[in-house]
């Protein structure tokens, strides 16, 4: 009987957990930013993201259960008075976050063993290929650059991409391991939270080619400071292959900055004294046309990508795609043909209706691109948005700038974040937006009802970013 009682319990507090479980998850495993939101009783709540049961995951329910029942087990067999078993079940579920810390920390020699026996059949893998290895890293335009890279390269090679945004170490060793085969060229995209995190992805890969894309205030909770940054995104030049070479997006300052910085073979772009430039921009709500200047050489250049982040995406791409021999005409014909990234400014055409779907931008300057591609457009413009997270000090005025830069363009606002709404709505109205055109959605349903009441023939939607649900 105690045995049923106590696996009940325990089933009862793990299904209990799940929020905090997934919490966890989406706080990509790491421990003090799990933490943080355990004091700010921030969890995930809502259902916009599952749970995912990713192996790791498995073995961390697991080493869950086994260490409830164990707790249970003892409570019911020591404590024979009804109310003090009752207490105690209480403390459990009070404490039960803490009981994912717990977890956590035990399953760290196990987690990192498995890490280093998968990081070695990568390593083995790739030494066994003969292939360009390239990788790419930056603030912003990462998965875009990646996915117009391989299909510019497409023309001449097969090549294998880490799929999606799978930018940490077990993504990329998932991609290694089950996607490379017979391939020539292996694009690897790398994310990073902390200073170290691209090194250690470097090391793995040793790219021959390395590609920094924009660089800007992105996860600057977690890096502090702009100048974290950019050390930890030049870790990508700094491990790379002996006769590696770099590709630096010049549009910004930072990529400048590390551009000058770096001894070896390199070039720069999106800049009128790079290797390779954008000029005769012209953006339209049917696609993007321009001439591309690579290497002295220019090139009538049209594509169905809208927006100049895009542009600069593709101009890079390009560079690298000609640096490996790639003949002009075949990068201008796969510009032509280039699939929208999904989430990033795709355009989503209806019967009745137009969405610009940016939701997977974070940024100002993405912000301010894909509000400008909406301008192009005739018709009654909605702007959906939750804002930006994880700026630190300067959330506060970006979110402000954001409300500002959409009351030149929009006819209505939904705000879809309790943390950023004041200071979108405050930009707004300081730039003589009308307050009764701007609205709140707590949840997608009460969105939904928001944009059918909005929505009119010809109407324009823009999702401008989009929050994991730890965010409200």
């Amino acid at each position: 009987m105690i045995y049923i009682s106590t696996t009940i319990c325990t089933v009862i507090l793990i299904l209990y957990c799940y929020f905090f479980i997934k919490t966890y998850q989406l706080c990509s495993y790491d421990i003090s930013l799990f933490l943080k939101k355990i004091f700010l009783f921030n969890f995930s709540w809502g259902d916009k993201n599952k749970l995912v049961f990713t192996k790791r995951m498995i073995r961390f329910i697991i080493t869950l259960f086994l260490i409830t029942f164990s707790l249970f087990f003892l409570i019911n067999f020591f404590i024979k008075n009804v109310w003090l078993t009752l207490i105690n079940y209480a403390i459990l579920l009070i404490f039960a976050p803490f009981l994912l810390v717990f977890c956590h920390f035990l399953l760290i020699p196990a987690e990192i063993l498995i890490k280093t026996i998968y990081f070695q059949k990568a390593k083995n893998k790739l030494k066994k290929h003969v292939l360009i290895k390239i990788g790419i890293t930056g603030s912003y335009g990462k998965t875009s650059t990646k996915q117009i890279l391989a299909q510019i390269l497409e023309k001449e090679y097969k090549v294998c991409i880490s799929p999606k945004n799978f930018n940490t170490p077990m993504g990329l060793t998932k991609t290694i391991l089950e996607k490379l085969d017979d391939h020539d060229v292996l694009i690897a995209e790398m994310g990073a939270r902390h200073k170290g995190d691209i090194e250690v992805l470097a090391k793995m890969i040793k790219p021959n080619y390395g590609i920094i894309t924009t660089i800007g205030p992105a996860h600057i909770e977690s890096f502090k400071n702009l100048q974290t940054i950019e050390q930890t995104k030049y870790e990508l030049a700094l491990n790379l292959s002996e006769d590696g070479i770099m590709i630096f997006n010049g549009d910004n300052r930072s990529g400048k900055k590390l551009y000058s910085f770096y001894q070896g073979e390199k070039y720069l772009t999106c800049d009128e004294e790079g290797f390779a430039y954008a000029k005769n921009i012209e953006v339209s709500s049917d696609g993007s046309s321009f001439d591309m200047v690579i290497n002295n050489e220019t090139l009538s250049c049209t594509t169905p990508l809208l927006g100049k982040c895009n542009i600069d995406n593709i101009v890079t791409a390009s560079a690298l795609a000609y640096i490996l021999g790639i003949k002009k005409e075949d990068i201008v014909s796969a510009i032509k043909m280039l699939k929208p990234p999904s989430h990033r400014l795709e355009l989503i055409r209806g019967n009745n209706v137009t969405i610009i779907d940016d939701s997977y931008n974070s940024n100002l300057t993405g912000a301010g691109e894909a509000l400008n591609v909406l301008a192009k457009f005739s018709g009654n413009k909605i702007v959906i948005t939750p804002g930006f997270v994880e700026m630190g000090h300067e959330q506060s005025h970006a979110n402000f700038k954001l409300g500002y830069m959409i009351a030149d363009v929009a006819d209505f606002l939904i705000i879809m974040n309790e943390t950023n709404k004041n200071d979108i709505f405050s930009g707004a109205i300081s730039h003589n937006f009308e307050k009764n055109k701007i609205f709140y959605a707590n949840s997608r349903k009460q969105q939904k009802e928001i944009l059918s009441a909005l929505t009119l023939t010809g109407s324009v939607i823009l999702f401008e970013n989009d929050l994991p649900d730890n965010y409200k």
